[in-house]
């Protein structure tokens, strides 16, 4: 493991865990990566509303970041009439949130994007004054329209964009499909947005479509979740925008590099959800790839990653991979800045209980990782009419969230089926379901815990 840190940076540190012995012939070698930041986040940047002013925000400065609020104000949003109010006071309660001296923004999405405040294609500075202007205009925000939520995101990037900022958040919060704009408009502005800002999504009630809503976070390395009690809005709000305040370094990139002859099988994020970044890799010069990571706080990640070495013989040992975290130059034209380096290694013994030995951090993770896949696979199931095949993924399901100690898991799996023998997953799928408890689930079905060390 190694540190660096500069002083207006968290410190991050890198720490590889994985057996690296391989048997004879044996190519495959697994890691667990787990990336930890200190030392920024939420102890620093600009006080929150309310508190006295920091030395690291002064008024007049430019800001250091930028949010912006999405809202969806579709037709939709009267069912019930107190959806809207709700939807009102929640982002009232996130822009009370903001620090002193954050740019911010406030849409009203439908089939278009308007701006709500401060308007004319600028953000306001977050002070007493603005967020009072802010919570005013919310007032005007009514429902009527359709939804084409791409329109909100190029609408988001236009205005973060317009920022000389280090951080970039959105926060989206939609109540239905995305009916008037086609599925090929939304994946091209996912793909126009996706590294140029960071965005946590939500959708409020039940008529939502699940795919919808956490593929729109996992483009945009945000988090997504269900609020079925519209009610619940202004708590889940407040702490989307502590999250997002807690934020001090964006862009950091994982790092891969192999020798000659390596190749990375897969790279995904395993904790504290799985997020496949295989497919994200951009290459970094020769035989290394950078995977992007999003935005960081006080926080800790664990990534695991497959290398496919060349065959060596007994009693030989290799550097598989050296992983390390980078942040791009902020000015533009110079070099990266490595926060932190890993190495994982592979070594060919004829010893068989070090090569079969499987590392406790892959193993459990591996685990959460098919956790999450029999989730989804299961409800689709459930949803198509496969009651027997519906069954099977989801007692797998319940068995492996009962092995890893995963209960939030196992308390959203027993209200869509009744469990039987959980050390088995001898489950019967329950005959009526709430809409909102199968919603939960699924879109939950990605959270993982984290191994015991």
């Amino acid at each position: 493991m190694a540190n660096f840190s500069k002083s207006n940076v968290p410190r991050f540190s890198v720490d590889v865990y994985q057996n690296e012995y391989l048997p004879e012939g044996g190519r495959e070698v697994n890691a667990i990566v787990t990336v930890t930041s200190t030392g920024g986040g939420t102890t620093g940047g600009a006080p929150l509303a309310g508190a006295s002013p920091s030395p690291s925000y002064i008024p007049g400065r430019a800001p250091t970041a930028a949010v912006v609020v999405m809202v969806d104000c579709s037709g939709s949003m009267d069912y019930p009439p107190t959806k809207m109010r709700n939807a009102r006071d929640a982002t009232a309660a996130a822009i009370d949130t903001l620090r002193d001296g954050v740019a911010f923004a406030v849409v009203a999405g439908t089939h278009v994007a308007n701006e709500v405040y401060p308007g004319e294609g600028r953000l306001a500075v977050a002070d007493a004054r603005t967020r009072a202007e802010a919570k005013q205009a919310l007032r005007r925000l009514s429902a009527g329209g359709g939804t084409a939520i791409g329109t909100w995101l190029k609408l988001a990037d236009r205005l973060l964009n317009s920022a000389e900022v280090p951080i970039r958040h959105g926060i989206l919060l939609t109540d239905g499909r995305n009916e008037h704009e086609s599925p090929e408009d939304l994946r091209a502005a996912l793909d126009a947005c996706a590294g140029r800002f960071t965005c946590d999504a939500r959708g409020v009630g039940t008529d939502w479509e699940v795919k919808e809503v956490t593929g729109i976070a996992s483009a945009l390395l945000g988090t997504a979740d269900i609020v079925a009690d519209p009610a619940g809005l202004a708590a889940d709000f407040t702490r989307m925008m502590e999250h997002a305040m807690g934020k001090e370094v964006a862009d950091v990139s994982l790092r891969l590099w192999t020798p000659v002859g390596a190749e990375i099988v897969f790279v995904k994020q395993v904790a504290p959800t799985v997020e496949e970044l295989t497919d994200r890799r951009t290459e970094a010069g020769p035989r290394a790839g950078d995977y992007p990571t999003g935005s960081w706080g006080d926080e800790s990640r664990d990534y695991h990653v497959c290398v496919r070495v060349p065959e060596a013989g007994i009693g030989q040992e290799m550097l598989a991979a050296r992983v390390s975290l980078i942040l791009p130059d902020p000015a533009g034209g110079g070099s990266p800045q490595t926060l932190s380096q890993g190495l994982v290694r592979a070594v060919w013994t004829d010893d068989m209980a070090a090569s079969t030995s499987i590392n406790p951090q892959v193993a459990h993770y591996t685990g959460q990782a098919e956790l999450a896949q029999v989730i989804q696979q299961g409800l689709e199931a459930r949803k198509s009419g496969d009651f027997d095949g519906a069954t099977a993924k989801l007692g797998r399901a319940v068995q492996l969230a009962a092995a890893s100690g995963n209960a939030d898991t196992a308390k959203l799996l027993a209200k869509v089926v009744d469990v039987v023998d959980a050390a088995t997953g001898t489950v019967r799928l329950k005959a009526k379901v709430a809409e909102a408890d199968e919603m939960t689930l699924e879109t939950r079905s990605t959270k993982t815990v984290r191994v015991k060390r």
